[in-house]
């Protein structure tokens, strides 16, 4: 009689406390044993030479989410899970985004609609919050959160999501008393609005002026503003996408006074500056997302913050559109001016092989800390753990097998999402997941997807572990 349905053995298995060598035991989609000698299974993985981590955790990811009239998201749900289970992702969390208007129930049944049958990975909605009315945040909001939908995002920023001071308030109550977690967009929304007016008065409407339209002051001072409503209210708060030192320092300050602020970065600010945005033509369309890629000591500072623990999470912000497209990046209006660009770029495919590559084989931070920031402490702060993010008896078999020593050119075509093109192409990679499971079955293998689509599942939360 054969134990397990599979063994993967003689891998150097990392997580985000530990480096050993064993094989690990997988029985009905679950990690039941690690050890030696483990005896025989259904299928044998040969992980010699190879690394054996925690399958990624993406929890910024936008998915089929309304964009604007006549704008239309790249990625459905097939498509996004399929580029993340290439890129090592066993789970993503995309946003539910709450239209004006429409009930917040409602909406997260639309985006259930959506994603049913559809997904490689497993995946969980955040909640957007856009029409925070007296029925949304005193029945609908609760009630969602208890039904496992345990983290919510505001926007500070944005036509039609930008919410005001009081506003933010009132949703952190509701936070306070449900146990939920706030995550925050933070920019300055009439700073934006203000020098956008200027700039396109003056004639200056291509899209390298997207970034000069978002400086770094206006994030800042959302971040100052956002820590010190979520110090009022006495609620955890997550600063998602941070671009810059300022924005940081702020989220340190807060962590130094022992407040429950949080912090996230994405490859687009390790790796991108607003001169990217500065292309022939509408070329620099392609870089335009919120808030922009800064300049080199930018990308310096957000290093620091991964490398220090003030970033607890590394992100996508996954939200991708086509680039040569009506209804993506050169939709008629965006050809008029930044400001209709729609903004995002795709990325949940690249995430982990970028920061691999340029954090654990460059040197900048450990294979522990790799895990955390991709992995484990997503899990923990959106209230999955320990079921994922760590390789432990008991835990889901959700494990990606990496080779360090493959060195590829990064190109769209590996990371076969619905874009049209990546922000990243033609950057040097060293390092890539080539097996990937989720809940023991192999979804993705050699850059090939092996899975049935609809192998995924919706995952309901708990309460984060530091709500």
């Amino acid at each position: 009689m054969r134990t397990f349905d599979t063994i993967i053995r003689g891998g150097r298995i990392s997580t985000a406390s530990d480096t050993f060598h064993c094989d690990i035991g997988i029985r009905h989609g679950r990690i039941a044993a690690l050890g030696e000698d483990l005896g025989e299974a259904e299928r044998v993985i040969d992980a010699q030479g190879k690394w054996v981590l925690p399958g990624g955790i993406d929890s910024h990811v936008h998915i089929s989410q309304p964009s604007g009239e006549g704008i239309r998201m790249a990625d459905d749900f097939e498509s996004a899970t399929r580029s993340a289970a290439l890129g090592g992702n066993t789970t993503v969390l995309p946003f539910c985004l709450q239209e004006s208007g429409v009930p917040l129930r409602q909406s997260v049944q639309a985006y259930h609609a959506m994603a049913e049958g559809a997904c490689y990975t497993d995946i969980s909605f955040h909640l957007i919050i856009s029409d925070p009315t007296e029925q949304v945040l005193g029945q609908e909001l609760p009630a969602l959160v208890g039904d496992g939908y345990t983290s919510f995002k505001v926007f500070m920023t944005y036509e039609g999501l930008a919410l005001s001071d009081l506003e933010l308030l009132k949703v952190m109550a509701v936070a306070r008393e449900t146990r939920a977690l706030v995550m925050v967009h933070a920019e300055n929304y009439d700073v934006i609005r203000f020098l956008t007016e200027q700039l396109e008065q003056a004639g200056r409407t291509a899209p390298r002026f997207h970034a000069t339209s978002r400086p770094v002051i206006a994030e800042r001072e959302a971040t100052y503003r956002a820590i010190s409503l979520a110090e009022l209210s006495d609620v955890p708060l997550m600063v998602v996408h941070v671009s810059n030192r300022e924005a940081m320092e702020e989220i340190r300050r807060a962590q130094q006074k022992g407040l429950k602020i949080f912090g996230e970065t994405c490859p687009q600010y390790l790796t991108l500056t607003e001169q990217d945005l500065d292309g022939l033509n509408m070329e620099g369309a392609k870089y335009v997302c919120s808030p922009p890629p800064r300049d080199a000591a930018s990308q310096e500072a957000c290093w620091e913050g991964l490398q220090q623990g003030v970033f607890s999470v590394f992100s996508s912000d996954h939200c991708p559109f086509r680039y040569d497209d009506p209804q993506g990046k050169l939709a008629p209006k965006g050809r008029t001016s930044f400001r209709w660009v729609p903004n995002g770029i795709p990325g949940v495919g690249a995430r982990l092989p970028i920061l691999f590559s340029e954090g654990v084989i460059a040197g900048r931070i450990d294979i522990n800390r790799f895990v955390a920031l991709t992995a484990t402490n997503h899990a923990r702060t959106y209230g999955l753990y320990p079921r994922k993010g760590t390789i432990a008896v008991g835990a889901d078999a959700d494990i990606a097998i990496w080779d360090p020593q493959i060195e590829q050119v990064l190109t769209h075509a590996m990371l076969d999402d619905g874009s049209d093109y990546t922000p990243y192409e033609g950057m040097k990679i060293t390092g890539w997941p080539v097996i990937t499971l989720v809940r023991g079955e192999i979804v993705a293998r050699n850059g090939r997807i092996e899975a049935r689509k609809g192998h995924g599942t919706y995952l309901k939360r708990e309460i984060s572990q530091f709500a």
